[in-house]
């Protein structure tokens, strides 16, 4: 997938619910609010989901380089 692309998604996804997949088997439910150049995104109102269990964790910034997907929830 091109840089142009992705970026054209993610704009199209701000304000918007998504689910953040992340290294390590974790995974964050929250809305985008942003993110720059280097995919590192902010997510409001942003929840750890594990085992259909969550723990609110608020405003977060989640750097691009542990992001494996991101997708509608």
């Amino acid at each position: 997938m091109s840089a142009d692309l992705t970026i054209r998604l993610l704009k199209s996804s701000l304000q918007q619910p998504v689910i953040v997949k992340l290294k390590g088997h974790r995974s964050i439910r929250g809305v985008l609010v942003g993110f720059d150049e280097h995919l590192n995104l902010v997510l409001r109102s942003a929840e750890f989901i594990h085992d259909e269990q969550s723990q609110e964790l608020g405003e977060v910034v989640l750097r691009g380089d542990s992001v494996i997907f991101i997708s509608p929830p």
